[in-house]
């Protein structure tokens, strides 16, 4: 067996091993906390809501059990099974330009693998989201987003892979530095473009209709010197009862987003607060950092896919015999997660870290109690478990958990500390 095949093989299945580990510890942890409500909950959280949190979680750790052995198995058929390569002989057959070819390899590639993961995000959106009282999409809404992404994919997708493909057979041995610079423009293309014209194609957005309530707002931004595109409500009732808020988009064209779900259920406080800690992201620069650090692991994984695609080894030891720019650059796209699962902690880290800034943000310019009860409705709302396991919690959860989140929150009040612009 091939060197790099044996490392491969080695990485899948530590990987595997441990996500399944992980995921065993979640429900033991969750499953044993099931009957009681943590002490800092218990005036807010009935028990009921409580359970259906920790049965919500465990199914849905269960379903990815199943489909981490599914995405498993098909991973191995597409590379040390010659999926690929048959994908590639395939379209060898009909002798057109290389660039042509390896348009159609990869975009044959994703159609294949969207359709054999539909029967699972069909599951997850019409069974275990339908069964705990979250789901709201008809099936007609779900195909036509489906329809929907699949167009955007196309239109946008493909004229970016056909420029990135060339670059790599054109461009000479510096062509990753253009495909960088061309994936980074890209990038804040789309960053820009989302709010004002991607996501209207999914959802409506309407103005914030209750004066008091945006004229709070205004305030808001006005005293932590935020401009933005307005205020917006989204309709996230069409298709879940989750709820949610955000900002999107940068320069000119932020816009900050609630869900109508979220509204429904949080006080002009609570809102407030919501707001308050959204905006902590941006005055705290996490966006700007979070580009950044995209740009420097985009920047890595360039340089390192062109060092691989130069390497006989690489291909050889995932099952393709004939190398090609497409047959690289999707084997590199398969194989990186399996090589980079165990820096996710990292990544949890930092978002967690930003979390907790945004926080102490909210609670320097609004009332950390009504954050405090916003949280507590979001987590009950959202069916979020308040007992994670700490060490699955490292791995997979981008924000603090539930009580150590509060806590913080107290002790900053307690302290007397706040965020600092």
């Amino acid at each position: 067996m091939p060197v790099f095949t044996a490392l491969f093989l080695s990485f899948v299945a530590a990987t595997v091993i441990v996500r399944l580990w992980l995921g065993q510890r979640q429900i033991r942890h969750v499953r044993a906390h099931r009957e009681r409500v943590p002490a800092a909950f218990a005036d807010r959280i009935s028990l009921e809501d409580h359970r259906r949190a920790a049965d919500y979680s465990c199914t849905k750790l269960r379903f990815g059990r199943i489909l981490l052995a599914w995405e498993t198995l098909w991973l191995l058929l597409w590379t040390l099974g010659g999926g690929i390569e048959i994908l590639d002989r395939t379209w060898a057959q009909f002798d057109y330009p290389l660039l042509i070819s390896g348009i159609g390899v990869i975009f044959s590639l994703l159609l294949i693998s969207s359709l054999l993961g539909l029967p699972f995000s069909w599951y997850s959106t019409f069974v275990i989201e339908e069964r705990f009282g979250f789901n709201q999409t008809t099936l007609a809404t779900w195909i036509k987003d489906m329809f929907k992404t699949a167009v955007l994919v196309i239109v946008l997708g493909a004229p970016l892979l056909a420029a990135i493909l060339w670059l790599m057979q054109r461009a000479g041995e510096n062509w990753w530095l253009y495909a960088w610079a061309l994936w980074m423009t890209f990038s804040l293309a789309m960053i820009w473009a989302y709010p004002t014209f991607i996501a209207p194609l999914f959802n409506t957005f309407s103005r914030l209709e209750d004066e008091s309530l945006r004229a709070r707002i205004e305030a808001l931004l006005e005293r932590c010197g935020f401009h933005s595109q307005g205020v917006y409500v989204v309709d996230g009732s069409r298709r879940s009862s989750h709820g949610n808020a955000y900002f999107t988009g940068f320069g000119h064209n932020k816009r900050i987003v609630f869900f109508d779900t979220l509204l429904e259920t949080l006080s002009p406080d609570e809102v407030e607060a919501v707001l308050a800690h959204e905006l902590g992201h941006f005055k705290r620069h996490h966006i700007k950092k979070s580009m950044l650090l995209s740009a420097a692991f985009s920047f890595i994984g360039f340089a390192l896919l062109a060092w691989l695609m130069g390497s006989d080894w690489f291909y050889s030891g995932l099952g393709v015999s004939v190398p090609s720019t497409h047959t690289a650059l999707i084997l590199f796209m398969l194989v990186m997660p399996v090589f980079t699962y165990f820096i996710s902690p990292v990544f949890s880290a930092l978002s967690r870290k930003h979390e907790f800034e945004a926080d102490e943000f909210a609670h320097s310019n609004s009332d950390y109690r009504a954050l405090i009860s916003a949280l507590v409705n979001l987590y009950r709302d959202n069916a979020s478990t308040l007992t994670p396991d700490p060490l699955h919690s490292i791995f997979y959860d981008s924000h603090p958990p539930a009580t150590i989140r509060i806590n913080h929150l107290r002790t900053l009040a307690a302290s007397g500390r706040g965020s600092v612009d």
